[in-house]
């Protein structure tokens, strides 16, 4: 009776073949080196693009809501309020919302800033002294807007210091006087580097006082309403924020008097996370499946080189079951050649994938990442897809008759 070859005999085999034919067995593995790296790759680009939204989210200040317009036409309704968020609503809110801790309007306009002969075009802020511990900003040098220069609508500005950079340079901005639509503004101070949100550099950005952004930027009377680009609103604590929302809506809508569809929105740092997450998440899912077409072309391209390596070597074949060997151990070999093929190309696949990784992170702003979960996930795919599809070159194999193969020696 036959007995079975051991593992590493077969092993050893399997191996002598692959090195005797390495120009074949290298061109075997290159589909699952390209398939493998393309999916390392990508699902490392997909994650570096839901960090990096992560990131400039958590730039937007803790436990913030903000609360935007809406477009709906309200004359349509017949509301006679005005559609815009209005100044009003900003402080309806920080007196009658419990669970606010501090509200922040804001309106904003690009305008052309210019510094003697120097130029530039900006977004300006009109804002409060709430907006910096709302917004979790910071001063680097000089100060912020305060109290006193709201209620007096000084002629004060903090710049970003990316555009303190543009306007001055080498300069001390302090106390050097800018002009924002034909207006003179002292410059009071330079924020600390804030990063950007969304393709907004906040660090290009010009804060003035709101009172002064109305009088003498919009040119309006704050008598007959100050329209809002939006609020930003700072619950008291992480948990206080879906209740913080809930109270807002229902106050605007009281306010506003909407019966059926709202003129405004309130968004929270998590919907806008949530949000975030499921479009990367879908973009890093539809990636990693590009990649895993690459795999699978890659296995076929096994399968091919293995089917015409067992027309090529049937004379060895029939003379291994002639002198002893069973079916299964040329099945085992057959197997084992494609399993070595498909994992050492995933594993130099891999290799290649995170090199990739290693060089967008460092290149580009995408903060690219690879787990090892995911490593380990598609280097034993790859083998996986390796046995998969040696399993027909392997039967065929096994099935030769040895009196058939040896008739062609």
């Amino acid at each position: 009776m036959k007995n079975n070859l051991p593992i590493s005999e077969t092993l050893s085999m399997a191996i002598s073949t692959l090195k005797a034919n390495r120009l074949r067995s290298l061109l075997t593995m290159l589909g699952i080196v390209i398939g493998n790296a393309s999916v390392i790759t990508l699902v490392g680009v997909g994650r570096g693009a839901q960090n990096l939204a992560k990131n400039q989210l958590s730039n937007l200040g803790a436990n913030v809501l903000f609360v935007v317009p809406g477009n709906n036409d309200t004359r349509r309704r017949g509301v006679a309020f005005p559609r815009n968020l209005v100044l009003e609503d900003a402080e309806a809110i920080a007196k009658q919302v419990p669970s606010v801790k501090r509200v922040a309007p804001q309106i904003t306009s690009n305008e052309v800033i210019q510094s003697g002969s120097k130029s530039t075009s900006s977004s300006i802020s009109g804002i409060t002294p709430n907006f910096l511990p709302v917004r979790s900003f910071e001063v680097a040098s000089g100060r912020f807007i305060s109290n006193q220069d709201m209620r007096s609508a000084r002629s004060v500005v903090v710049i970003g210091p990316d555009l303190k950079d543009k306007l001055f340079k080498s300069q001390k901005p302090i106390g050097k006087i800018i002009r924002i639509k034909d207006q003179s503004f002292e410059v009071i101070g330079v924020m600390a580097p804030k990063g950007a949100v969304f393709g907004n550099n906040q660090d290009e950005n010009a804060y003035i006082p709101l009172s002064t952004m109305v009088s003498r930027v919009k040119g309006r009377d704050p008598n007959f309403g100050v329209s809002l680009s939006f609020i930003s609103v700072e619950a008291k604590d992480e948990n206080s924020t879906r209740a913080a929302k809930f109270q807002i809506t229902n106050l605007l809508r009281q306010r506003h008097k909407i019966l059926r569809e709202d003129d405004f929105a309130v968004r929270s740092q998590k919907d806008a996370l949530t949000i975030v997450s499921t479009i990367t998440g879908g973009l890093t899912f539809m990636l990693a499946a590009i990649g895993g077409v690459s795999l699978i072309v890659g296995g076929i391209g096994i399968m091919n080189i293995m089917l015409v390596s067992v027309s090529e070597r049937t004379e060895e074949i029939g003379l291994r079951k002639a002198l002893g060997a069973r079916s299964s151990d040329v099945l085992a070999q057959f197997l084992i050649e494609s399993l070595i093929l498909a994992s050492l190309g995933g594993v130099i696949g891999t290799s290649v994938g995170i090199g990739a990784i290693t060089i967008v992170s460092a290149t580009t702003p995408l903060p690219a990442t690879i787990s090892t979960l995911t490593v380990i996930t598609t280097v034993s795919l790859s083998g996986a897809i390796g046995l998969f599809f040696g399993v027909v070159p392997a039967r065929r194999a096994a099935k030769l008759d040895p009196i058939v193969a040896l008739r062609s020696l």
